[in-house]
């Protein structure tokens, strides 16, 4: 694993110092990843987002499609749950 030293005001270090104590942390370095983690989770789910916006439209969907993914669902629950003897 690299190290990277970072500087803080002593508001932010006091702040993320509270952080670790409060919220389980061992380390201001497991704060710190976590929140990195949670950034790169933010901007992957934001170009999915603008992806999908910017994709063609489909067809309009309605009840039975909901029905149907609803099935889908269900069988493929049932077949998951199967023992591998019966699938």
């Amino acid at each position: 694993m690299s190290t990277m030293n970072i500087s803080l005001p002593d508001t932010l270090k006091s702040f993320v110092d509270e952080q670790v104590s409060q919220r389980g942390y061992g380390t201001s370095s497991e704060y710190v990843r976590e929140l990195i983690r949670k950034d790169k989770d933010r901007l992957q789910l934001r170009g999915l987002l603008l992806a999908g916006a910017a994709s063609n439209p489909t067809a309009p969907v309605d009840a039975s499609y909901f029905d149907g993914l609803r099935d889908r669902v269900r069988r493929a629950a049932k077949s998951a749950a199967k023992p591998a003897s019966e699938a």
